[in-house]
């Protein structure tokens, strides 16, 4: 194969994203392609910026291998964090069916703590409050994920404040803003940046809020047209939710899927104007868009599980983003510098207001 150069989007989405890291297990393998920048949400920053941090240590394969080395070193720390031994012994069993693995998950200590976050702030912990990122993210292999070398890394993260999006990049792509990215704000308190744009301290939440991955730093110039998005939230479900827990788990999967919604439509719409000439190429790229999911099994899993990082389940997700990533390669490899391989009109089919 020759050598090609894409751009990664990296999609947020707790304990479910062992699926990218399987993902770009997978893609690792792969020497004649090259990641040339890397936009990373929340679980999606996490792995962006240890893909990163190891590719930058050292050249060829050499890189290849430090950034296998720090992926695994980051989801074998969140395994380790889980010490839900009922929903592990129980899973080791047997596989259990989806109204079992529901009732083990109401029973879990991810169950309890969700039920206590609608009682108590992260600030009421006081001098007690520990974010483990933190230290899981400086104990890593190769833990600069600032430097020069390697790809580009964006860090998307929500300023409080503003509630706009902020992007930390170069320099200011530092473990704090890795932290800012996951900092769920029911879990965890906000995390404070200086912004040199703002010129004071700011506080951020998760960047899915704004966006799951940000694809608009992937539109540089200098930078490929290729973005393969990893998604980790279900764009479809077809079975209308129904019991609470369903409900919430749609809520959550679209909340966190809007942002990515708008810049996808926004990305078509240019698309549309470059294929019927009415825009010139180089006023505004057009944007080649891959995508690397697998909706079957994102969809048999609940919300709820994205905060529950047994080993058992970061193992079958790493699995299941390997094989989605061997099966993207075998039907699309040819396709990458040359031409979409996502349907982005299918997901769009009209862009007329009724």
């Amino acid at each position: 194969m020759d050598h090609r150069r894409i751009n990664l989007a990296l999609q947020g989405g707790g304990a479910h994203g062992a699926f990218t890291w399987g993902v770009l297990d997978r893609l690792l393998d792969e020497e004649w392609l090259e990641f040339s920048a890397i936009s990373g949400t929340s679980a999606g920053a996490l792995n962006g910026a240890a893909l990163k941090a190891g590719l930058a240590a050292h050249k060829g394969l050499a890189g290849r291998r430090a950034a296998r080395e720090n992926l695994d070193a980051l989801w074998s720390q969140i395994g380790a964090m889980s010490d839900n031994r009922v929903v592990r012994w129980m899973s080791s069993l047997m596989p259990m069916p989806r109204g079992l693995q529901r009732w083990t998950e109401l029973i879990s200590p991810a169950a309890w703590m969700d039920n206590l976050t609608r009682l108590f702030s992260p600030y009421d912990y006081g001098p007690l409050y520990v974010n483990p990122l933190g230290r899981l993210l400086r104990d890593l292999p190769y833990a600069d994920f600032a430097c020069e070398p390697g790809p580009h890394l964006y860090i998307a993260a929500t300023n409080v404040r503003s509630g706009r999006i902020k992007v930390f990049t170069g320099a200011g792509a530092t473990p704090d803003a890795v932290m800012a990215s996951a900092c769920l704000p029911t879990l965890f308190q906000a995390v404070e940046i200086y912004d040199p744009d703002t010129d004071r301290i700011e506080a951020f939440w998760d960047g899915g809020f704004t966006g799951n991955p940000a694809l608009f730093p992937l539109y540089r110039d200098s930078l490929p047209r290729d973005i393969l998005i990893v998604a980790i939230n279900p764009l479809m479900r077809d079975i209308l939710p129904r019991s609470p827990v369903e409900i919430a788990d749609r809520v959550n999967e679209v909340s966190f899927n809007s942002s990515l919604m708008s810049q996808l439509r926004a990305i078509n719409f240019v698309k549309r104007l470059h294929a019927q000439g009415k825009l010139d190429p180089d006023t505004m790229k057009n944007v080649l868009v891959h995508l690397i999911d697998d909706d079957a099994l994102m969809n048999d899993l609940s919300a709820r599980s994205k905060s529950m990082p047994r080993p058992g389940l970061l193992a079958s997700m790493k699995a299941a983003g390997q094989t989605a990533a061997d099966s993207f390669l075998h039907d699309h490899a040819d396709k990458l510098n040359q031409r979409d391989s996502f349907d982005l009109a299918g997901l769009f089919p009209s862009m007329r207001p009724i």
